[in-house]
């Protein structure tokens, strides 16, 4: 579904409400004593009443404005809309930092238009930083972004959440070997290092075992600043799984090189 110009705009400003409503929910609850939940699974996959609630608030405003809308949700069920375009939430990336009273971690928001994502919202609201990238361009609280140039690995920082994120021990040495030729190699961020990306600091993120509320909105956010972010075989990495980001084309294409010849794609 094509949107036009206005129907962006309108849809951004709704975006950014959104946003709004997920800190209210947030913050009251970021460093202050909180029951935490396990989700399950080999990794520890926590959840907090502020993620519920800030899914919740952002679900609320979406149903009684766009009935029509689909929502895919990390903590509810999904929603299948009547129209082409899906609202994809995540309400607190990064709760791992989140209960650990560190501010890498942000709210997701994506709006599909039945293809791809158009439009991506990063919202931190304790730093007070918002990301947005739409096919336009991409802004941190109203000032352009631009990715780095960097066209060498060599050169590269490179960011990962945690190497407990990879899904086998093929996608972890695949990943050390690049990581061993890198300028600098930093883990932690989530959500915040591909803005982080986005705003030219980092040149470079690599990950496994997304979801695709994780990424949606990462991507118009890197893409509007000049970067690129695929799946490790270079095709799409909306719907999460190993995703690669650059902000150098040329450096992207080395590391889908890199990847695909390391055999765990």
């Amino acid at each position: 579904m094509l949107l036009s110009a206005d129907q962006l705009n309108e849809y951004r400003q709704f975006a950014e409400t959104l946003a709004d409503a997920a800190a209210a929910a947030i913050l009251p609850y970021f460093r202050a004593p909180l029951p935490v939940q396990h989700k399950g699974g080999k990794l520890y996959d926590p959840v907090t009443e502020a993620d519920q609630a800030a899914e919740r608030a952002m679900r609320e405003l979406i149903m009684a404005t766009y009935p029509d809308h689909g929502i895919i949700g990390e903590e509810e069920g999904n929603v299948e809309g009547r129209s082409a375009l899906t609202w994809v939430l995540d309400p607190i990336d990064g709760t791992r930092a989140f209960i650990t009273g560190m501010p890498l971690w942000g709210t997701l928001i994506a709006l599909n238009n039945g293809v791809r994502p158009v439009l991506g919202v990063m919202n931190q609201p304790y730093t007070g930083e918002r990301f947005v990238g739409t096919p336009q361009g991409a802004w941190s609280n109203g000032k352009s972004l631009s990715t780095r140039a960097c066209d060498s690995i060599g050169s590269a920082r490179l960011m990962c959440t945690s190497p407990q994120i990879f899904d086998n021990d093929s996608q972890l040495a695949t990943f050390n070997a690049i990581a061993k030729d890198v300028q600098l190699l930093r883990y932690g961020g989530d959500c915040y290092a591909y803005c982080m990306l986005a705003s030219g600091h980092v040149d470079a993120v690599i990950e496994a075992g997304l979801q695709t509320y994780d990424v949606q909105a990462l991507i118009p956010i890197i893409e509007g600043a000049g970067g690129v972010m695929t799946a490790w075989d270079g095709g799409d990495a909306q719907q999460g799984g190993a995703v690669v980001a650059a902000g150098d084309p040329v450096l992207h294409a080395q590391l889908v090189e890199r990847l695909m010849r390391g055999g765990a794609v």
